[in-house]
């Protein structure tokens, strides 16, 4: 027995020493492949906070776009930020290197892994989450329900449920004493486009306006705020330490608050997207398809290549994409619409005017309601919606990783930290970036020495928005992204906004509240609407309301 135990001692020693060596090992080929591989440690930028997270608590605990706009400031459109443990990454707004990023290079750089991984617990293995080969599939499939023409006949839906809103806030005004009311804007968009994608895109009706007391809008509401925003020092760790299969484990069985909020969400979406695409199939077959966007889905799914349709859970997952970013990327660039009007009355006037003009020429033609040719036709409410995307981008940020070793062009050069100009910037595989599209639509090259003024005129001057190189869908911005990962449904959401701010501003005068003192540009993944002392409340916008007069 003795000898027994002697030999299991030497045994577990063995091992011990096997575990070191090859941590030691890890070790140091992890410095050497630091240490020889392409460098951009030239680059200037911030020095970190620590070493062990390095810039990174400024970059995600902050308020969206706030470090971005710093590090611009002081270091250009490239600068060099450290991540865990004195790893290089870049964050840049440089216009040429966007459009290589974006556009030039394909799938040349990734998502993040651990960014890959919040998309899955939000949304599944959607086109949110999907990279590459499996992307382009998905896009592919998608398509057919994104297009101008479908976009446009959407219009209607729209102005459906903005007549709903404005029914709803003019019984609430009737019956306060003075005529005015503060709401919280935020939650009641939250609900209206909530009820347009339900009935654009599905063919169903949520009644998110009429019941709040709904308990899938309920989990909807708040989720990325309580999921993303302001996260510990220990989740900026976590995510950035932790392979992908710890973070996927805890997901699954973690008690955290805000992800035992996303799985229970998770589980409603897929219980109620289940049954529409059943419902949707059943349609098909029968000869019975709509024109809503599940329906157009369903239909392009039933090729006969497998190697272009949809597993049933890409197909759940894509049903979960469109209501979390369909719905509240559009609510939040609402939020930052109303709040700029309600900030700038003689800008409020302004397009309450010219929606008021095209009104009386509907009516004159005989018509009761804009179509999308009218919305099209306003060049004012163009201006305003331009300007509050680039001024208020609802996505602000990027994260995208080098497939392989690449270069980098630029808009101007670089002043290295050991005085060299570079025009060109070598990276390495494997290199981290954050792409600012805050920081790219206030780039003072691209809109004017004034590109941190709100200013819709700046896009009625000529070829206001022609400038530098092609990177945006929409007014060459970086809001719905760019290239192949340019947002599959940016028509719907601009015809969605431009509808309801109409809807809105036609009827209703808005001014500040004094609680927007506290107003916060939260940062979780969407830029939201939040209260100081209040984001576990989610998004919250008090604007004062009342019914705006006619002549």
């Amino acid at each position: 027995m003795q000898a027994l135990r002697g030999l299991l001692d030497l045994k577990f020693m063995s091992f011990q020493s096997v575990l070191l060596s090859l941590s030691l090992a890890t070790v140091v080929y992890l410095i050497y492949r630091r240490k020889t591989r392409i460098s951009v440690s030239y680059v200037p930028g911030p020095e970190p906070e620590s070493f062990v997270l390095g810039n990174l608590p400024e970059i995600f605990q902050s308020q969206a776009g706030v470090p971005d706009f710093k590090y611009q400031r002081l270091y250009g459109d490239v600068v060099r930020v450290k991540g865990a443990f004195g790893e290089d990454r870049l964050l840049i707004s440089d216009p040429k290197a966007l459009q290589y990023i974006f556009h030039t290079s394909g799938y040349g750089f990734l998502k993040w892994p651990e960014r890959t991984e919040i998309s899955r617990i939000l949304m599944g293995r959607g086109l949110l989450w999907a990279d590459a080969d499996i992307h382009k599939r998905q896009r592919k499939v998608m398509l057919p329900g994104f297009g101008a023409p479908e976009s446009r006949s959407f219009v209607p839906i729209f102005r459906r449920v903005g007549s709903e809103l404005t029914a709803q806030w003019t019984d609430i005004l009737a019956s306060s004493p003075d005529q005015t009311s503060v709401f919280n804007v935020a939650s009641w968009l939250s609900r209206a486009t909530m009820d347009s994608i339900g009935e654009a895109a599905f063919d169903y009706q949520f009644g998110a306006l009429r019941n709040t007391d709904n308990e899938f809008m309920k989990a909807y509401f708040g989720l990325m705020s309580d999921t993303l925003g302001s996260p510990p020092k220990s989740a900026i760790f976590m995510q950035t330490i932790f392979p992908v299969w710890v973070l996927q484990l805890m997901s699954q069985f973690s008690q955290a608050r805000n992800l035992v909020h996303a799985r229970h969400t998770a589980n409603l979406a897929n219980e109620v997207t289940r049954e529409l695409v059943k419902s949707k199939a059943d349609a098909l077959l029968q000869g019975k398809g709509n024109k809503d966007i599940l329906s157009l889905l369903v239909k392009a799914n039933a090729s006969e290549k497998s190697s272009t349709r949809l597993t049933d859970e890409e197909m759940l997952a894509q049903m979960r994409t469109i209501l979390l970013a369909g719905h509240e990327t559009s609510a939040t660039t609402l939020c930052w619409v109303l709040l700029e009007l309600a900030r700038n009355p003689d800008v409020q006037k302004k397009l309450r005017d010219e929606i008021r003009t095209t009104e009386h020429a509907i009516h004159a033609r005989g018509d009761d309601d804009f179509t999308a040719a009218d919305l099209d036709n306003m060049p004012y409410l163009s201006a305003v919606i331009k300007e509050s995307m680039r001024f208020h981008p609802a996505l602000y940020q990027n994260y995208r990783q080098a497939a392989h070793d690449d270069v980098l062009p630029l808009s101007k050069p670089i002043k290295t930290l050991d005085d060299r100009e570079i025009n060109t910037l070598p990276i390495p595989k494997g290199m981290k970036i954050i792409l600012s599209i805050a920081a790219y639509n206030r780039n003072t090259e691209i809109f004017g020495e004034d590109a941190h003024v709100y200013n819709p005129d700046r896009w009625l001057r000529d070829n206001g928005d022609k400038k530098g190189p092609t990177l945006g869908v929409y007014g060459n911005l970086l809001t719905f992204s760019g290239g192949v990962r340019a947002c599959i449904g940016w028509r719907f959401a601009v015809y969605e906004v431009l509808a309801l701010t109409v809807e809105i501003i036609n009827n209703f005068e808005l001014s500040l509240s004094p609680d927007i003192a506290r107003l916060r540009r939260e940062a979780c993944l969407v830029m939201l609407p939040t209260l100081e002392g209040e984001q576990l409340k989610g998004e919250n916008l008090p604007l004062r309301v009342t019914i705006a007069a006619r002549d």
